[in-house]
């Protein structure tokens, strides 16, 4: 499946996402990054296991951290843990916009912007933070969203899952997932649509 960077254009600048909440929360960004020359796949990383407690260990995650008080926008924010988590740098991605803000269950609040990245970076990390990169294929997911009949309602967090090869993404990155599919489905549909016949 590949969908075009005008396309991801078209779908996902100026949504409009779940807002921030109004109760005390912690800020996080991160960054849901489109690439792929013959297939449109997602940018994520599997957390690495620190086995300290660390509430993500093993967790498929997009790239992202805290809003730092030196950050002056969450999209800074994302674009600074980006550069400092896989040395992907700001020139190489264009952002579309924020997808909005999701909730995690430890009162966090992720602002999800999304883009799209040229791939001319040499990506590296921190294997005691992240133990690999995970591309996610975007016909994978969406194949998933609609044989589990996830499109058009907001599923529970138990049932929202998404396997991607050895791994499932669930809890927060799912949320993310299957809100980003929603807004791309009918451009999904429009594409797979057979050509009419003429007579």
């Amino acid at each position: 499946m590949k969908l075009e960077k005008k396309e991801l254009l078209c779908a996902l600048s100026n949504v409009k996402g779940p807002p921030e909440p109004q109760f005390p929360h912690t800020r996080t960004a991160v960054s849901l990054l489109f690439f792929g020359e013959k297939e449109t796949c997602i940018l994520a990383v599997l957390k690495a296991d620190r086995g300290d407690g660390y509430p993500w260990s093993n967790q498929v995650a997009l790239p992202g951290g805290h809003v730092d008080e030196n950050d002056s926008t969450p999209l800074e924010a994302a674009i600074r843990e980006l550069s400092e988590e896989l040395n992907i740098n700001r020139e190489n991605v264009e952002y579309f916009g924020s997808l909005g803000h999701f909730q995690t269950l430890r009162n966090k609040v992720i602002e999800a912007f999304a883009g799209y990245w040229n791939q001319k970076d040499d990506v590296r990390y921190d294997r005691s933070e992240i133990s690999r990169i995970i591309q996610i294929p975007l016909s994978t997911i969406f194949q998933t969203h609609v044989e589990k009949g996830l499109h058009g309602r907001f599923p529970d967090m138990g049932e929202l899952l998404y396997p991607v090869d050895d791994v499932v993404v669930w809890g927060v990155t799912a949320k993310i997932l299957h809100f980003t599919l929603e807004q791309l489905y009918p451009f999904i549909v429009a594409q797979n649509k057979p050509p009419k016949r003429s007579f």
